[in-house]
């Protein structure tokens, strides 16, 4: 079943990747909403403006059961007729009843991700009631019979040419491609609507504890229309959206749009408490407050923090998967990093399990998250949950398990790749072609050869001529770093050397353990970071440099979280996070020392790659932009410099690598349009996705770790 699953969510993939406008359209989206929102937050704070939201909403999650009973209460005594559903289908049945026991045929919908959550239009459609979506996106994607690909924006995955024809078919006539004529028809067809339902149905943004009244969100008229012309009005609201007060709430509304589409203001913002007056007509209002998983998620340690969400959307909006595959295939009712942790505990595991491995952890959704939400760590969280379930692959099982973790024997098996590689090689520094099975792996990159003799050999050998040392480091050279690049490794001992630093390399450090981590496998993490963490601070080094941000994060982060509750190892990954820092931070941020880097040799124009984790995980981008224009670069930035290159690990090699390919081929783009003749990164894995990109497309551009620039600055010239 596993695999069938598997099979079917690649087929959804190949589907979506065959349609090129519509990641023309979602990269256009994307670009045009980062500008806008840049525009819509100048002048704010919005580090402070998101942590407020996560300290009110968590103290929501904590004291969730009395704001319960107080939001009702207050609700009831306004007029309104509250109801909690447990379930999904709790919900269906309780609207579902009601509308049969007041003899509606017609229901008016608004736009209501919850009602989506729970298929409540095809319930009430079981029961003979009509249900019409009043949304323009929703009427659209109604029509087309799918379910919404953004949880914002319903249909953006479609195009005028689409709706016109699809409209065309409501109307009898032809229809202009035309989206003020588009948008005319819909408000025809649609305003009859309004008169004959006898049920409106909304949900809710902002559920306010103190008044018992809710809050709808809105860029259309619609809404207010649903609310209000129905006799009765039923809101649709997950439990989450509790607020404690008015105050609360204007936060929210603060935010919102400025992070969901890049608007200062939304178009309507409307306050309903008890039932709104219909003309000479008893009006009702009933509000369903739903569950279905929430109070799971809020029991959660690892993952209740996704109750803070507000639904903005903006972690779809700055997806590379999302932008390359779409909300039907990275989502399943609810879309991307967001809807994968929503999916998993109000639809089930097995639903989330595929949009779990797809995630590439970039960590741009957790950047522009306006709630402070990690999505990441929970994803990470997620997959090692599904990995204990379903297990991880046989393959990647005996590599993590049986070979990984017997440091001797993983990197005696990587020094004898080193000659079977040779056929394919011929000799050179990367692998332009690989035969038959795979074939695919070099279609649209060169991959690179490991290294005759690794870093570990390698660096023993160095003579390190320092008087007076300023300190002593370790180097923690990750994978990459060891057995592809040991020349990087080289370069950082002849930069530090050169700024007065002794550099040694503790010889029982092994993988970083991330490969295992992020392929589901925590176990083996554990067993790595104890590895890791005794050789690190073995020989008490002042610091511990490295060159690879997924070891930095590794190191700083993850040995920490996954050891915390280890009383042998806690402490001791504490310390080891504590003095481990990035080779650029180092350098400008501890040594000082950008004006003892010599910039002589002529002047170069270089753009700079930032690495995702570096950049979002360990907060490192302007130090090695400022170490490159110290040393004589003149510095050309890159559009979209701190987008993902599609590289992920083993992401763009076994898990995704059709998706990985179209990631990489934007940044590509990118690089070239800069016109700059280099481009730096602080990232080994990086640097194995452009370098091959480039290399494969014959681009005349150069890539290279920003601490092998650093280095040859130190050479004398030719």
């Amino acid at each position: 079943m596993t695999k069938q699953r598997t099979q079917e969510y690649k087929h959804r993939i190949d589907q979506a990747l065959a349609s090129p406008k519509l990641q023309e359209a979602l990269h256009s989206f994307g670009d045009a909403y980062l500008v806008s929102r840049a525009t819509a937050f100048a002048g704010l704070d919005f580090e402070e403006l998101r942590r407020d939201i996560a300290v009110m909403k968590d103290e929501v999650r904590e004291q969730r059961a009395e704001l319960l009973t107080r939001f009702t209460d207050n609700a009831r005594a306004a007029g309104a007729t509250v109801y909690l559903a447990k379930t999904a289908e709790d919900a269906n049945n309780y609207i579902a009843d009601l509308a049969k026991k007041r003899g509606v045929k017609t229901v008016a919908k608004s736009k209501s991700m919850a009602s989506e959550e729970t298929h409540l239009n095809l319930a009430l459609e079981k029961t003979g009631v009509k249900t019409v979506e009043t949304d323009l996106g929703e009427w659209i994607i109604q029509l087309a019979g799918q379910r919404p690909s953004h949880m914002v924006m319903p249909a953006i995955h479609m195009f005028k040419e689409e709706v016109a024809e699809l409209f065309g078919k409501v109307t009898g006539r032809d229809e202009t491609a035309e989206i003020s004529h588009l948008v005319r028809v819909a408000r025809e067809q649609l305003r009859q609507t309004y008169l004959e339902a006898g049920m409106g149905i909304t949900g809710a943004n902002i559920a306010v504890v103190e008044t018992g009244g809710i809050a709808l969100v809105t860029n259309e008229g619609n809404a207010r229309l649903v609310a209000t012309l129905p006799k009765i009005h039923v809101a649709l609201v997950g439990i989450e959206k509790l607020v404690p007060t008015l105050e609360d709430a204007a936060k929210v509304v603060r935010v919102l749009p400025k992070n969901a589409t890049g608007q200062p203001m939304t178009s309507y913002v409307t306050w309903i408490t008890g039932a709104v007056p219909c003309a000479d007509n008893e009006k009702e209002l009933h509000i369903v407050l739903l569950d279905n998983g929430r109070s799971a998620l809020a029991e959660s340690p690892h993952c209740r923090d996704a109750l803070r969400c507000i639904r903005c959307g903006a972690c779809a909006n700055v997806c590379p998967v999302y932008q390359t595959v779409g909300g039907h295939v990275f989502g399943h009712i609810y879309i991307g990093a967001i809807g994968i942790i929503l999916t998993a505990f109000f639809h089930g595991l097995d639903k989330a399990a595929e949009i779990v491995r797809a995630c590439i952890g970039c960590r741009a959704c957790v950047a522009i998250c306006p709630s402070n939400i990690d999505l990441e760590s929970i994803i990470l969280h997620l997959r090692s949950v599904i990995g204990e379930e379903e297990g991880v692959g046989t393959a990647k099982s005996l590599v993590f398990r049986k070979v990984m973790r017997n440091r001797k024997l993983f990197h005696s098996l990587i020094r004898a790749a080193s000659l079977l590689q040779r056929p394919v090689s011929r000799g050179e520094r990367s692998i332009r072609h690989l035969p038959a099975y795979f074939s695919s792996l070099t279609e649209w990159r060169t991959l690179p050869t490991i290294a005759e003799k690794p870093l570990r050999d390698l660096l023993p050998q160095l003579e390190q001529k320092i008087d007076k040392p300023r300190c002593r480091v370790a180097f923690f050279g990750g994978c990459a770093n060891d057995f592809i690049y040991p020349e990087m490794g080289t370069d950082l001992v002849k930069v530090l050397n050169h700024l007065g630093v002794e550099v040694y390399y503790p010889q029982e450090q092994n993988c970083c353990g991330i490969p295992a981590l992020y392929s589901g496998d925590r176990e083996t993490m554990v067993e790595l970071a104890e590895q890791n963490v005794k050789a690190m601070l073995a020989d008490n080094p002042d610091y511990v440099v490295t060159t690879c941000p997924t070891c930095t994060l590794a190191l700083k982060r993850d040995f920490v979280e996954h050891l915390r509750d280890n009383p042998a190892w806690a402490q001791k990954a504490e310390e080891l996070a504590e003095i481990t820092i990035d080779i650029s931070a180092f350098i400008h941020n501890v040594l000082e020392a950008s004006e003892q880097l010599p910039a002589g040799g002529g002047s170069k124009q270089v753009t700079y790659h930032d690495s995702c984790h570096l950049r979002r995980g360990a907060g490192v981008w302007q130090e090695p932009r400022a170490l490159l224009e110290k040393s004589g670069f003149r510095l050309v930035e890159m559009a979209h410099a701190d987008r993902c290159c599609g590289f992920g690990g083993s992401y763009s090699f076994t898990s995704h690598p059709s998706i990985s390919r179209e990631i990489t081929k934007d940044k590509i783009n990118d690089i070239i349009s800069s016109g700059a003749q280099l481009v730096a990164m602080d990232c080994p894995g990086c640097l194995i996705m452009l370098r091959g990109a480039l290399e494969k497309k014959e681009a005349n551009v150069r890539a290279a770790h920003t601490i092998e620039l650093l280095a040859e600055k130190l050479e004398p010239p030719s």
